[in-house]
């Protein structure tokens, strides 16, 4: 992997964004981007760079139990958030 690559803009996973929702039959509402992105920025932030995707892990899984409903997939994205966020260990 280039050093480029590693530093792309977010509007660069664009393109590999809407391909996994083509290969997983999801709608664009399904995959926020910019949420997931702003949610592993938190996490990395508020607990530690490397529990960021464990972080997107669990608001994927927890998203997923709760259903297809778009409010549903940001609302596991922002409890995970607000859990970085009160983190002090």
């Amino acid at each position: 992997m280039s050093e480029q690559s590693r530093t792309l803009p977010p509007e660069a996973l664009d393109a590999w964004a809407a391909a996994l929702r083509e290969r997983f039959g999801l709608a664009e509402a399904d995959v926020p981007v910019a949420a997931v992105l702003d949610l592993t920025r938190d996490v990395a932030n508020g607990v530690a760079r490397p529990a960021a995707p464990l972080g997107a892990f669990v608001a994927g899984l927890v998203a997923g139990r709760a259903g297809t409903d778009p409010a549903e997939i940001r609302a596991a994205l922002d409890a995970v958030a607000a859990a970085a966020a009160g983190w002090d260990q």
